[in-house]
């Protein structure tokens, strides 16, 4: 298992944060009762983005902290460690930096922002991605359908790129246990975020335990990247790259505050 220090050292310090969240967020809302803050911690056996490991298929550390409004309006950062194909130098870190606004209407809640993707320590690599997407409940299943759509930059190249996927999960009955499934496709030929020839279809399926604050998930996640074609555009020709977007196996425990 390869471990990155700087990248661990970020999210160390991210981490130290959130579990000092509680205690802002006491203070906050006594000053804002509008205003409340949610934070999480997690371990992952991989961190596998729209289908590819980003973490070269080692463990990854990722934190996350979201300040709300009762407007709807938010804002938010998240990170994680990277390697392999994902990490671009510097702490191999991911940093994303978000803003947004959330309404429920009726039965639905329609959810728009944007999204801004760092990597701390490098240079031409952060590209930002507007988002929107729309969810609620049929019969005792929750579902989501999104859409988010980077165009034209430095980071991705001189093209666009689009991703829209739907998520859905049941809860089963007297246990605390929700299946879960996703399923997504990427088009457009930015290097940054689209697989070989920009085309492709990433999928999920998989369950969440839950025992108070913490959250045990194991899923499999898979994706239609053919072997030759992800060895040539992840790896240059090696055989490493058809590991990366492959099947497999990913196991999470998350800590929520």
């Amino acid at each position: 298992m390869r471990i990155n220090i700087k990248s661990y050292a970020v999210l160390a310090v991210v981490t130290t944060l959130l579990f000092a969240s509680p205690a802002m967020a006491n203070d906050a809302n006594d000053k804002a009762t509008d205003l409340t803050f949610a934070g999480n911690a997690a371990l992952v056996s991989q961190y596998r983005f729209r289908g590819v490991s980003q973490s070269d298929e080692d463990m990854a550390v990722q934190a996350g902290l979201t300040a709300s409004h009762a407007s709807g309006l938010y804002v938010g950062a998240w990170g994680s460690s990277l390697a392999g194909f994902g990490s671009y130098g510097g702490s191999n870190t991911e940093l994303d930096l978000y803003a947004g606004f959330r309404k429920e209407i009726g039965d639905l809640a329609v959810d728009v922002g944007l999204l801004w993707y760092l990597y701390p320590g490098t240079d031409r690599t952060d590209y930002a991605e507007p988002y929107a997407a729309l969810s609620g409940t049929v019969g005792p299943a929750s579902l989501k359908l999104g859409a988010a759509y980077a165009p034209k930059q430095d980071a991705i190249g001189d093209a666009d790129n689009l991703y829209v996927y739907t998520d859905g999960s049941v809860a089963i009955p007297g246990a605390p246990v929700t299946l879960k499934a996703h399923l997504g496709y990427t088009t457009g030929s930015g290097a940054t975020l689209a697989g070989p020839h920009g085309d492709y279809v990433d999928w999920l399926i998989g369950a969440d335990a839950t025992w108070k604050m913490l959250t045990l998930g194991i899923a499999y996640v898979d994706t239609d990247i053919g072997k030759t074609a992800a060895d040539a555009f992840y790896t240059s020709g090696t055989t490493r790259g058809r590991t990366i977007v492959d099947g497999a196996a990913v196991v999470s425990l998350t800590a929520s505050f």
